[in-house]
């Protein structure tokens, strides 16, 4: 399989463009080599400049629950670009997204649009901290909230994929306000909230943790949350960004039937163009201006493109899905699991209803940031280099969650699964 092409575009872009990449994890700092440059997708395959056809587990990071190149979103996004590509001025085709979401999300009674996740959860942070009138926030070793100052301390997803530790340019007085506790430990929780509770304005968590892989919350730890925040006076944020309309049509929160105060969303939303939102409770809401005094602002928020791409998606959901979905991925997972077995490779893989994680350990359970980095990262990199070289893209980092989508045939299962006997068999 040659990539002649991929890597003459990232030594063209490595002299433009800071590592080559507009996003660091695509960098493949991670499992190493250089990154592939992708040129089209269809359904669970993307293809990439040199003509190299791929089963793909990434799906953009999520959003292509119905695959790519899905043709309600398609036909949508042509239809609004004949109209107009942006107004900076309201659409209806906001007002129905908006009612969307509200419908769907069990917490949400209003919603505001944002351009990305990182605007999402620094703009909810914003609001939690005019609302309490309180400065600190909780976060979770290894959660990835977006690049905000307040967020890039002991941070997942590309931070933790490059071992960087906290990011220079950020104030250290701003920094001290993120008080940080390992994910899955109320103990740690209530400590926290015992020595600074009058002074925490939210926790903000994933509530499936995604940015260190896949982890899902221990039973009673987000009933812990919430308890704890109540009780203190403090908001509870669960950032959906990854995990919004992906593992249930109302989110984690629906999931595990745990309400926060305010909720992030992002990818799904959007149906593969950019976008966020954020969104809770009526009267926390109308706090922002222009009906109250806490600013947040944006441009192109709420642009049509992605407002008709996320809608046409999220309307074609619906509940038989999610359920086909949970199954595909049990069998995938389960099959995995067989096979590294079967060839002497210590592995847990955690999974979601439409998203997993491989974690290549002999630790029994992988629930928190310490038990990810005690996974042995070097072979993830051959796995990963190995399931290139068969066909088949997964994250290009050990600390990403992997997305199986509704095109994810038993065929294309069973294609995966033939690639993944022959890798693990290499790897022992």
């Amino acid at each position: 399989m040659t990539r002649q092409t991929s890597d003459a575009l990232y030594d063209r872009a490595c002299k433009v463009m800071p590592g080559g990449v507009n996003s660091p994890v695509r960098a493949f700092r991670g499992v190493g080599g250089t990154p592939v440059f992708f040129k089209e997708a269809e359904g669970p395959y993307i293809t990439d400049v040199d003509g190299n056809r791929y089963i793909d587990y990434v799906a953009s990071w999520g959003p292509m629950l119905q695959g790519f190149s899905y043709k309600p979103v398609v036909d949508a996004v042509r239809d609004q670009a004949q109209l107009a590509l942006s107004f900076g001025a309201p659409t209806e085709i906001e007002v129905k997204m908006a009612e969307l979401i509200c419908d769907l999300v069990p917490s949400i009674e209003k919603v505001r649009m944002v351009n990305s996740g990182t605007e999402a959860t620094m703009s909810a942070i914003r609001l939690a901290r005019g609302i309490t009138g309180r400065d600190k926030i909780v976060k979770f070793e290894g959660g990835f909230h977006g690049h905000g100052d307040s967020l890039l301390v002991k941070a997942g997803s590309g931070v933790l994929t490059l071992g960087l530790p906290d990011s220079p340019g950020v104030p250290a007085d701003l920094a001290q306000h993120t008080l940080t506790v390992p994910y899955n430990d109320l103990d740690a929780i209530e400590r926290v909230f015992n020595a600074y509770g009058q002074a925490i304005a939210a926790i903000i968590v994933e509530p499936v943790a995604g940015n260190m892989g896949c982890i899902p919350p221990l039973p009673g730890f987000l009933e812990g949350l919430r308890s704890q925040s109540t009780d203190h006076g403090a908001l509870l944020i669960f950032d959906e960004v990854m995990t919004g309309f992906r593992v249930a049509p109302g989110g984690a929160q629906q999931l595990y039937n745990v309400q926060p105060d305010l909720t992030t969303l992002g990818k799904v939303i959007g149906g593969g163009l950019p976008v966020g939102a954020f969104g809770g409770r009526a009267d926390y809401m109308d706090q922002l201006a222009p009906v109250g005094s806490i600013y947040q602002s944006g441009t192109l928020s709420g642009n049509p493109l992605a407002m008709q791409s996320g809608y046409a998606l999220l309307s074609s959901l619906y509940a038989a899905q999610y359920a086909k979905l949970e199954q595909q991925t049990t069998r995938l997972v389960t099959e995995l699991k067989r096979l590294a077995e079967a060839n002497g490779i210590d592995v847990v893989i955690n999974d979601v209803c439409a998203m997993f994680s491989i974690f290549f350990t002999d630790q029994p359970t992988v629930s928190c940031f310490s038990d990810v980095h005690a996974a042995n990262t070097d072979r993830y990199r051959k796995f990963f280099h190995g399931m290139l070289a068969e066909g088949v893209y997964f994250a290009p980092s050990p600390f990403e969650a992997a997305f199986v989508s509704t095109c994810h045939s038993d065929d294309i299962l069973d294609v995966t699964l033939m690639s993944a006997d022959k890798v693990f068999s290499q790897l022992a």
